[in-house]
């Protein structure tokens, strides 16, 4: 008995200076460790043009945030200009604001929308750079976080659909509204299948939207298209923590962990959920660094 508390008496300090430095490395290290993650996916039915397509994939900025600042977002536009992309996607959730928000477009915000304009300026892609907006964006103001990246040269997609000829052959972009716009299922299904309908014509769809749970309300059993060949995501941080034993603590999503990150299948649809760049609700990342997404895109027939 008297061994055992010795023991004790002597782990306790050890144990709290190792959970000492672990509070301060998923403060001051990982969420500036910023990573290239590159993944090939092979996607069914994808057109055989856009076989080897090369999309990069930057969520949940949060400028102002831990991992938010203006010198990591210039390091974010630089590190994704050097993958020569083809197409560059931002996935939503690119403002922060001062504690919790409490109504609509009267919250400051950590960063001011000039300074993160600025920041996200110099994006370069083949066939462009193209974002949708996230919870934190519709929380503080839509049309003025639009409006910001609309001065950095980036189009915001909206409910919104845009063709790009690659190699003779039209992919469509659809880039979706957020999860927080929707107040009914059925009619956000109905919406965007006019939306795809209402398009220029083209075989193939690759839908832009910040929540993964809005996967199962377009792709899932009542498609809105057939021609849905992938759909990218972010919102989910990847739980933004991951400890040993425990895993993920907490996913921001109705489906745990299902969509929590990285490649999944369903419903004959490929779905790819980033763990996105920034920080929210604590300053914190741990085992689960900023990503910066680089997916090569292969026909699967």
């Amino acid at each position: 008995m008297r061994s055992l508390t010795r023991t004790i008496v002597y782990a306790f300090p050890v144990l709290a200076v190792l959970a000492s430095l672990c509070i301060a490395y998923s403060y001051f290290i990982e969420p500036d460790h910023l990573v290239v993650n590159s993944h090939e996916l092979k996607i069914k039915d994808l057109s055989k043009e856009f076989d080897g397509l090369k999309i990069v994939a930057v969520s949940d900025i949060h400028g102002g945030s831990r991992g938010g600042e203006v010198e990591k977002i210039q390091r974010i536009v630089k590190t994704v200009n050097e993958q020569n992309p083809d197409i560059i996607v931002l996935l939503g959730d690119f403002v922060s604001e001062k504690g919790e928000p409490v109504k609509i477009g009267e919250q400051p915000l950590l960063m001011d929308l000039e300074t993160l304009s600025s920041a996200l300026t110099g994006f370069r892609a083949k066939y462009g750079t193209y974002a949708v907006l996230g919870n934190h964006d519709y929380w503080h103001s839509d049309s003025a976080v639009a409006n910001a990246l609309e001065r950095a040269k980036i189009v915001v997609l909206e409910n919104e659909i845009i063709g790009l000829n690659i190699n003779g052959v039209t992919l469509r972009i659809l880039g979706l509204k957020d999860h927080m716009h929707i107040k009914s299922q059925d009619r956000y299904n109905a919406e965007v299948r006019k939306v795809v309908e209402n398009s220029v014509p083209g075989k193939d769809i690759v839908i832009l939207q910040h929540s993964p749970d809005v996967f199962p309300i377009v792709a899932g059993t009542n498609k809105v298209s057939n021609d849905i060949r992938l759909f990218l995501a972010g919102h989910t941080h990847g739980g933004q923590v991951w400890l040993p034993i425990l895993g993920t603590p907490m996913i921001p999503s109705s489906y745990g962990q299902k969509y929590a990150r990285g490649h999944i299948r369903e419903n004959d649809v490929d779905m790819f959920v980033t763990t996105g760049t920034g920080t929210s609700l604590l300053p914190f990342r741990f085992m689960m660094p900023p990503e910066i997404a680089v997916l090569t895109l292969r026909s699967s027939n």
